[in-house]
C-alpha cells in the first residue's frame, strides 16, 4: 500500500510558507480499496497550495489518483474548509457542482456578417 501521508506531504509542502502548519489524516476502507486523505493547513497558504485557477490542486489530485490506481485504490482527497467541488474519486473532470456548471448558459449572440463592398475608382481609370 503506498504511503499516501508521505506523498501528499511531498507535494504540498513545497507550497506551504511553514511546513509543520499542514495536517494530513488517512483512512482507508475494511478492504483497502478506498482511501480517504483529508488535509489542512494555514488559510494565507491556500492560494499558493491551490494555484491559479486550482492548476496546483488538480495536479496533486492527479498524481495521488494515479498512484492509487497503480495500487488498485480509488482515492478522495478533500482540502479541510474548502467547497465539495476539490474532491474527486481518481479521475480529475469537471464536477456537475462546480461553479462554472452552475451558471446559466447563455446563447451567443450571433455575430453581424461582413459584407466587402467593390472598391469604387474616383481617378476614372478602369
Amino acid at each position: 500500500m503506498p504511503d499516501y501521508p508521505g506523498l501528499v506531504r511531498f507535494l504540498i509542502e513545497p507550497f506551504l510558507e511553514s511546513t509543520a502548519s499542514i495536517s494530513i489524516d488517512c483512512e482507508t476502507s475494511e478492504n483497502a480499496a478506498r482511501v480517504w486523505i483529508r488535509i489542512a493547513f494555514e488559510g494565507e497558504d491556500k492560494g499558493r497550495v491551490f494555484g491559479r485557477g486550482g492548476r496546483n490542486i488538480q495536479a496533486i489530485k492527479t498524481l495521488v489518483a494515479a498512484a492509487a490506481a497503480c495500487a488498485g485504490h480509488s482515492a478522495y482527497l478533500d482540502v479541510y474548509g474548502s467547497s465539495p467541488s476539490n474532491s474527486f474519486e481518481g479521475e480529475i473532470g469537471e464536477r456537475e457542482n462546480s461553479p462554472r456548471a452552475r451558471e446559466p448558459q447563455r446563447e451567443s449572440a450571433p455575430k453581424p456578417a461582413i459584407k466587402l463592398r467593390p472598391r469604387l475608382n474616383l481617378d476614372g481609370d478602369s
